[in-house]
């Protein structure tokens, strides 16, 4: 059983499903709506109990799940949706013990994923240029993982080049990864995996001309993916009039050996 302790980043759900991020701390206090919930009161309980306010207005007290935490966590920048980061560590093939290459590291959902399946044997690198979102997302990532000792943060523009290699995976969330290409050759192992994450049909385009260009990718693929949520209540059941659509494309790619060089 997981006890709730201070220091812990919880969400307080409501009946209608709102929910409230709370950081425990002894002595604090949750307000809402002129009505107030101790801290103390939750220190201790397990996870998902069900507990009252002042007036009587009950709360189901969860730690958030990646997907729930990324949504709500503090941002530098914007953050990659649930639904891609899933696919991203299928169809990147992330494993245990993979060394993974990223950039940049925006806000850190992307790479506490990463950090998630490669385990402790595995290792991200993390290129980013803006000091400030390197440290918002250590911040998220130490929140939500605690020390992540196999994480390396590189302030250093990847545009330019890659000094750790060989890598087994490269994961780019970034404006112009087509620049990437040339630098991705070398730096990938054979067989290794490119990814990046695009919102626009023009810069898809340039990707995967770049790809071609370079003879050492092939297996190009390009994709997306619509999430559309249903509602389940007896006999009614139906769409929700809400849907994630559009939110980027994938492009995914294998570091293969041209027939010259065999």
């Amino acid at each position: 059983m997981s006890n709730l302790r201070s220091g812990d980043r919880i969400h307080l759900v409501s009946r209608k499903d709102r929910r409230y991020t709370v950081v425990l701390k002894a002595g604090g206090v949750f307000r809402f709506s002129g009505e107030m919930l101790a801290h103390d009161d939750l220190i201790g309980q397990p996870e998902s109990i069900t507990v009252r306010t002042s007036r009587g207005t009950p709360f189901v007290a969860l730690k958030p799940t990646l997907a729930e935490y990324v949504l709500k966590m503090p941002r530098g920048a914007q953050v990659i949706y649930p639904k891609d980061l899933s696919l991203i560590l299928m169809w990147a093939d992330i494993y245990p013990g993979a060394k993974v290459l990223e950039a940049g590291i925006g806000s850190g959902a992307l790479t506490m994923a990463l950090l998630r399946s490669v385990g402790e044997k595995g290792s991200v690198i993390s290129y980013e240029v803006r000091e400030d979102f390197a440290k918002r997302a250590q911040e998220n990532i130490n929140q939500f993982l605690g020390p992540a000792s196999n994480l390396v943060v590189r302030m250093k523009n990847i545009y330019e080049g890659i000094e750790d290699r060989p890598v087994d995976r490269l994961v780019l969330d970034l404006p112009e990864p087509w620049l990437v290409v040339p630098h991705a050759v070398p730096a990938l192992r054979p067989g290794g995996i490119f990814l990046c994450l695009l919102p626009t049909v023009p810069q898809v385009q340039q990707v995967v001309a770049a790809l071609r260009a370079e003879k050492s990718f092939g297996f190009i693929e390009t994709f997306e993916t619509l999430l559309r949520t249903w509602n389940i209540d007896g006999r009614s059941v139906r769409p929700d009039h809400r849907m994630v659509a559009h939110s980027a494309f994938l492009i995914v790619a294998r570091r293969i050996v041209p027939d010259e060089e065999r």
